[in-house]
């Protein structure tokens, strides 16, 4: 019955939600030292039982992500006329999913941090900028003991020690706040960032309605992939990622941009490449949006509108630097995480084979070959974002173009595919802008989307290490996904005018405004 109704899969996976927030208080990403004594270890069995507990919810809420997903189509019972809120058409609707969104997202908001332990690293670096350390030089390990954010550092991961902050000076001044907030005791620092989190979260749900309407696509599907996305809520709200707040001004700035004001849109985009870099993409694609809306031939308006977003952003993002007092460190610190090897990035693995077999062979030196492999990889994530990009302009194959919001999801997808460091939140940089632009839940990218979202969220252990088991779980619950695919009858692909398959696109986006 759980699995039959909108109603019922609200409740298992807020059952989910609870069981994963309830063994992360004894399994999660905990603090080494917390002087309040609310996130202590309990010993292995403890923490052993913990885990168990909240892999098991975790299952629980993927299965009801899914079940839910199946009812937005109108499959199952479900509980529109119970509810009163299908919104006119079959399944749960909007106010439906925003409520099932909350009941999903709060056993989170109160719980350790779930499944990474980055953000204890947000919190020291916050310490560091408010105690005047160089953050894009130094790692939170230049605190000493009597420091504001002495207990989060002692609790970042080995890794990121003594690596410097890749991060704008905008999120680090968020993060300086909190820390100023809450003197950096850990909990309530904790607390605060995930606030952050939360109000992320918020602006997500907002940009995301805000292009489904504009893209014409079905907002209660965008919503279904995009927010109650078990992948999102596990690493925005659970582990306080500040991709989240990424995500949301990017968008935010993209929707702007649709809605007349391409120069508003790129200045918030640029708030959002101060938090993390890869926003950058979202300029070219406003810059797109404007010459779809020009008038004229294509080279006058690519000149006329291109330069613009570019410019906004450059004058933001310099005054905030300048501004913000943390200068402009963060510009040649980009690289930094590319150095340290993820299982996810396909471009490491091969890199490190081929790094390793060249050793072996010749007495290459492996760090030579793995960063030439690597570098492959960024050029070609490079040409398929200029591909995107002419797409979104140019009819390609008796296609019409590409929609630019689209066309940044799949750059974004594209970027994280080949990129030297993968972690499995990267997945939702591009998997929200598409889910807010494809009205077709049997769109192949959807597909894959929705199977990767289901089997990521097993690559963490609830203490954010990467254990082999994970990779074991994630490929288990990726099969089941397309198990359960290939038993859904897909809906016919209708052409558009002509015969010629229509890609989503946004109506806004060709008219003038």
């Amino acid at each position: 019955m759980w699995m039959r109704s909108a109603a019922g899969a609200r409740r298992l996976g807020t059952a989910g939600a609870l069981a994963v927030a309830a063994g992360g208080t004894v399994a999660g990403a905990l603090p080494v030292r917390e002087p309040w004594g609310l996130w202590g270890t309990y010993g292995s069995a403890v923490t052993t039982a913990g885990a168990v507990l909240a892999y098991a919810g975790l299952t629980l809420l993927v299965l009801a992500w899914w079940a839910y997903g199946r009812l937005r189509d109108g499959d199952g019972d479900g509980d529109r006329a119970r509810d009163g809120d299908g919104d006119g058409g079959k399944g749960p609707g909007v106010r439906h999913a925003l409520v099932t969104l909350g009941w999903w997202a709060a056993p989170f908001v109160l719980a350790p941090p779930l499944h990474s332990a980055d953000v204890y690293s947000y919190i020291a670096q916050g310490a560091m900028v408010l105690e005047g350390h160089d953050v894009y030089s130094h790692g939170p390990s230049v605190l000493g003991p009597d420091s504001l954010g002495a207990d989060a550092a002692a609790s970042v991961g080995g890794h990121w020690t003594d690596t410097p902050a890749p991060y704008g000076p905008v999120f680090l001044l968020l993060a300086k706040a909190v820390v100023w907030g809450t003197g950096g005791t850990v909990v309530p620092a904790v607390l605060g960032m995930r606030l952050v989190a939360v109000a992320a979260l918020l602006l997500i749900v907002w940009a995301v309605r805000g292009l489904a309407v504009e893209c014409g696509a079905d907002e209660r599907r965008a919503l279904w992939l995009a927010v109650l996305n078990p992948l999102l809520l596990l690493h925005v709200v659970g582990g306080a990622h500040n991709d989240g707040l990424m995500i949301g001004l990017m968008l935010t700035g993209v929707l702007l941009a649709l809605r007349g004001r391409p120069l508003t849109g790129s200045a918030v985009v640029a708030l959002a490449v101060m938090i993390k870099s890869p926003a950058a993409l979202a300029l070219l694609f406003i810059g797109l949006i404007a010459v779809r809306r020009g008038e004229g031939p294509l080279v006058r308006r690519v000149v006329k509108a291109m330069p613009g977003p570019g410019l906004v952003a450059a004058a933001v993002v310099a005054a905030a630097s300048l501004l913000g007092g943390t200068g402009f460190g963060w510009l040649r610190t980009q690289s930094v995480a590319g150095t340290i090897h993820t299982p996810l990035s396909i471009t490491s693995d091969l890199g490190q084979g081929a790094g390793l077999a060249a050793r072996a062979l010749a007495g290459a030196e492996l760090g030579a070959v793995k960063g030439a492999v690597q570098t492959i990889g960024l050029a070609a994530a490079l040409a398929l974002i200029v591909f995107l990009a002419f797409r979104t302009v140019l009819p390609w194959r008796d296609r019409r173009p590409l929609d630019p919001v689209y066309g940044l999801g799949l750059s974004l997808l594209a970027l994280v595919a080949l990129s030297p460091m993968v972690q499995p939140w990267y997945l939702l940089w591009g998997t929200v802008a598409v889910a807010a632009t494809v009205p077709a839940r049997n769109s192949p990218v959807v597909r894959v989307l929705m199977v990767l979202s289901a089997g990521l969220v097993y690559e963490t252990a609830p203490s954010g290490h990467t254990p082999p088991y994970g990779f074991v779980l994630g490929a288990l619950a990726c099969a089941v996904a397309l198990v359960a695919l290939r038993r859904r009858p897909a809906s016919p692909v209708l052409p558009g005018p002509g015969g010629a398959i229509v890609p989503p696109g946004c109506p806004s986006v060709s008219r003038p405004r």
